[in-house]
């Protein structure tokens, strides 16, 4: 028999979602079943999963060591990291992500930012190997591989579940800064309707509401510009892939180094002259709102990811500036 006891991070999840990570082997089927026969309990009493746990209680387990082992998650392996960390608490991880480097995995060999946060985690002794068993600290907003800038990341439940909210409710305001083709002189709000197509990755955008597409809406302010192309920050209003990138492309400015949205010739130009290898997106801002309780430690704060060396470079070479 082996009991385990709910901490803050399995808090608040129902029990059959907790046993589906505590025996994340074992079919659905099985759970019900051990449940059913009161080979597994709470606090104990038979229980049916739907049940919603709470600090402190006692999840038992009437299996053998070989059923345990059988159906439970595997350890984590560990990765190298080098994590450009602009903020942290108790509670979250502020990351200024590389371009380059995905921010979760698409398939089981990739390495990407959360493997390296999640080791991070380890070293710093801020998590260990037995409470990945059942929570995984995670990231609350994707930008895509060539995109750099910052990762909102929560290192408990309790921040992942509220920062998701936020993000999700549009209270976090995110800024991004793009060099985009031609010249934009005065600050706009657009909208639009965007339809993803699964199979090559690709969105289009059209004025009118089409189907299976989503409203889009994303603000616009030129920070400077020289003849060909301008600097721009960008207000994330709603968040959908691609977004940015195909939204500007639409009103026939896309971004700078976006193979695929954007434009063959400045594309061509920017690697000439200044080796520019991606999309020139960053995120380059984030600003939280007032919050009641504070729970995060963030509540009416803003924080920035400086820009790198190959947006830097280019903004230099154009003669821009912000």
């Amino acid at each position: 028999m082996k009991t385990m006891v709910i901490g803050r991070n399995e808090a608040g999840q129902r029990l059959d979602k907790y046993l589906g990570k505590v025996l994340a082997e074992a079919p659905k089927s099985f759970l019900y079943k051990m449940l059913r026969k009161k080979n597994i309990t709470l606090n104990g009493k038979k229980a049916t999963g739907s049940e919603k746990l709470l600090e402190q209680d006692e999840v038992r387990f009437f299996l053998s060591d070989e059923t345990m082992e059988k159906f439970s998650r595997k350890g984590f392996q560990r990765t190298s990291h080098d994590l450009d960390i602009v903020f942290e608490n108790e509670q979250l991880l502020l990351i200024n992500k590389p371009a380059g480097l995905l921010s979760q995995k698409q398939d089981a060999k990739d390495n990407s930012l959360v493997e390296q946060m999640i080791s991070y985690l380890l070293d710093t002794h801020a998590i260990t190997q037995e409470e990945l068993k059942t929570f995984r600290p995670g990231i609350c907003n994707r930008l895509d591989r060539n995109t750099s800038g910052l990762v909102v990341a929560g290192k408990t439940l309790a921040a992942l579940q509220q920062l998701s909210e936020l993000i999700r409710e549009r209270s976090v305001h995110k800024y991004y800064l793009c060099l985009v083709d031609g010249v934009l002189t005065s600050r706009k709000e657009i909208k639009g309707y965007l339809y993803k197509d699964k199979t090559c990755n690709k969105v289009t955008v059209s004025r009118e509401p089409v189907k299976d597409a989503l409203f889009i809406e994303t603000a616009y302010e030129p920070l400077s510009h020289n003849e060909s192309c301008t600097l721009c920050k960008v207000l994330l209003v709603t968040g959908r892939t691609h977004q940015i990138r195909s939204h500007l492309a639409s009103i026939g400015h896309p971004i700078i180094g976006d193979l695929k949205y954007g434009k063959t010739r400045p594309n061509e130009q920017f690697i000439k002259k200044y080796g520019t290898k991606r999309q020139l997106l960053h995120a380059w801002k984030l600003v939280f709102p007032p919050l009641e309780p504070d729970d995060l430690k963030v509540a009416n704060r803003s924080f920035t990811a400086p820009l790198p060396g190959d947006f830097l470079r280019a903004m230099e070479g154009e003669g821009l500036s912000f």
